[in-house]
C-alpha cells in the first residue's frame, strides 16, 4: 500500500471549541456570548460530527446540540443536520410530529475554488410556516467567497431565503445574512495556534447588524 492509500484511509478527528461574544446564525440573533465545542470524525470523504451551542452570559439563551452527517466528493458535499434545540420540548427523545425540537435539515454545496455555493431545505420535525399556515420547508442559499489580504484569511457572504417562512421571520425572499469575516491564528507554541475571528455580519431583511468575535481552542 502507498504512504498516500494509507494517509486516506486514516480516520482524523476534530475536536475543540469556539468561545464567541454572541451567538448569531444565518444573520439571525440566537443569544449572547456562547462556547461552541464541537467533535468530528472524518474518513474518506465521510464526516460524521456533533456540534453545541450553551450560553455563559445568560441562562435564557436556548441550549442547542446539533449531529451532522456530511458526505464530500470532490467539489460536491451533501448531508444531513439534526438540530435539536432545549425549547419548546426540553425531551431530546421527542421525536413525534407537532411535539419535538429537533429540525432536520438536507443541505448540498458544490466548491468553485473561488466560490461555494450551499442550499439547505428543513424536510421534517419542528419546522415553520409559510404564509398559508402549511410547512414552509424552510430554506436558505448562501455564497460564500474566500480570499486572503494583509495576511488574513478572509470570508464574504450572502445569504437568503427564498421564501416565506416563520422559522426564518420572513414572509416572502428575504436577504437575511451578508457577512464579512476575517481570521489570524496567532502561534502560541511550535506546534499550537490559537485562530482568532472577527465578523461584521448584516441582516438586511430584519434591519439588523452585529460584530461578533470569537476564537478556537481546539486540535
Amino acid at each position: 500500500m502507498s504512504v498516500a492509500a494509507n494517509a486516506q484511509s486514516k480516520v482524523e478527528v476534530d475536536l475543540g471549541a469556539d468561545l464567541v461574544n454572541q451567538f448569531i446564525w444565518r444573520g439571525l440573533d440566537n443569544g449572547h456570548a456562547s462556547i461552541q465545542p464541537y467533535l468530528g470524525l472524518n474518513w474518506k470523504g465521510l464526516s460524521v460530527s456533533a456540534w453545541g451551542s450553551v450560553g455563559i452570559t445568560n441562562s435564557d439563551d436556548a441550549k442547542e446540540l446539533d449531529l451532522n452527517v456530511f458526505y464530500t466528493a470532490g467539489p460536491l458535499t451533501v448531508g444531513i443536520t439534526d438540530y435539536w434545540f432545549d425549547t419548546p420540548n426540553p425531551n431530546y427523545f421527542a421525536y413525534k410530529a407537532h411535539d419535538t425540537s429537533h429540525v432536520f435539515e438536507g443541505a448540498i454545496s458544490y466548491d468553485f475554488n473561488v466560490l461555494s455555493l450551499s442550499w439547505q431545505t428543513i424536510f421534517a420535525g419542528n419546522d415553520g410556516v409559510n404564509n398559508d399556515g402549511k410547512r414552509a420547508y424552510s430554506s436558505y442559499a448562501e455564497a460564500l467567497v474566500p480570499f486572503q489580504l494583509g495576511g488574513l484569511d478572509w470570508e464574504g457572504v450572502i445569504g437568503l431565503v427564498p421564501y416565506a417562512s416563520s422559522f426564518y421571520g420572513t414572509d416572502g425572499i428575504a436577504l437575511t445574512n451578508i457577512s464579512l469575516k476575517a481570521t489570524k491564528a496567532i502561534p502560541i507554541t511550535e506546534k499550537f495556534s490559537l485562530p482568532i475571528y472577527g465578523q461584521l455580519i448584516g441582516n438586511p431583511y430584519h434591519k439588523k447588524a452585529y460584530f461578533v468575535f470569537g476564537l478556537t481552542v481546539g486540535i
